[in-house]
């Protein structure tokens, strides 16, 4: 089964986003509204502030490291090299999100520990890929398309990687450790958004996706098929048009669970005593359509 090219637009980078698109979400902005509304209301139309953590940035940095790995000549693609990398990396985040800075100020010794623990994964890397052996063909790529005429879906691919008989492998880096159940099917949420983009702008589903847990050094591939994306597809519309329903009734409400330990925004929740600030006017607050050339540290993001 192809893509069907009424239905579904590529958008290359910097295209300009077709006059029928009316909204634009993400797999972590979907992921968001999954878990909580109220959540996704915080950080998509209130678009409240978070600092990011220790933990995403620490995310963010491998994820750059690992980006900048398969500069090398693949014979230089060694665990020193990738070492040697992290110190560079965490000063040009910095340099570009000066926030960052933050974490450590005045901890010389906390800040050494951090691109040490940052070393440590990569070396979980190296013990479930080696990749001498690898030629991604697309890194930190942003992808997106146009679904249902009206909803503009995209993300970033932390790797693609194209076989040569054309097959694709959707790589995502976790610096977490494997999940629970619960939070692996998140995970997968995420890759299956990826594969949907893929499938419906090319043609082609996706032979594998693969999770790296570079923490406990283990992998999770999964294989989908199209008609699981025709399906995935329909429960994404249906999502938005959930979103749009809440937007329109300024109605997001809590769904507390283990993950409110988490939240940066419980004094604002009421299921913490607390009250969600008026709801903004004016234009639709959701998600800009705007294309972004970067990927900041960002709180929810599923680094």
């Amino acid at each position: 089964m192809t893509a069907d090219p009424v239905t579904a637009q590529q958008l290359s980078p910097g295209a300009e986003v077709p006059a029928t698109v009316r909204a634009s979400l993400s797999p972590s902005r979907a992921a968001d509204f999954k878990t909580c509304p109220l959540l996704y209301r915080f950080r998509s139309i209130d678009r409240l502030p978070e600092q990011p953590t220790v933990e995403q940035a620490r995310g963010t940095l491998v994820h750059a490291v690992l980006e900048r790995l398969f500069d090398l000549s693949p014979a230089g693609r060694t665990p020193r090299a990738a070492s040697d990398l992290v110190a560079p990396q965490w000063e040009r985040l910095v340099a570009e999100q000066p926030e960052l800075a933050a974490l450590f100020t005045d901890d010389g010794e906390a800040r050494s520990a951090f691109l040490r623990s940052a070393a440590g994964l990569l070396q979980g890397y190296f013990t479930v890929e080696d990749p001498r052996r690898l030629e991604p063909a697309e890194r930190e790529s942003l992808i997106s398309a146009v679904v249902d005429e009206e909803l503009l879906i995209r993300g970033y691919l932390d790797r693609l990687d194209v076989a040569p008989d054309g097959a694709l492998r959707v790589v995502d880096y976790k610096t977490g450790g494997a999940p629970r159940e619960a939070f692996e099917a998140r995970a997968l949420f995420q890759l299956k958004f990826y594969a949907l983009v893929l499938w419906r702008t090319r043609g082609v589903v996706p032979r594998v996706l693969r999770l790296l847990y570079l923490k406990d050094a283990e992998v999770c591939d999964y294989t989908p098929d199209a008609d699981e994306l025709v399906r995935f597809e329909r429960t994404v519309v249906a999502l938005w048009r959930a979103i749009e329903a809440a937007t329109a009734a300024q109605d997001f409400r809590p769904r507390p669970s283990r993950l409110c330990d988490w939240c940066s925004h419980q004094r604002l929740c009421p299921s913490f005593g607390g009250t969600p600030p008026p709801f903004p006017v004016g234009p639709n607050p959701a998600d800009s359509l705007r294309d972004s050339r970067s990927r900041p540290v960002r709180p929810g993001t599923d680094e």
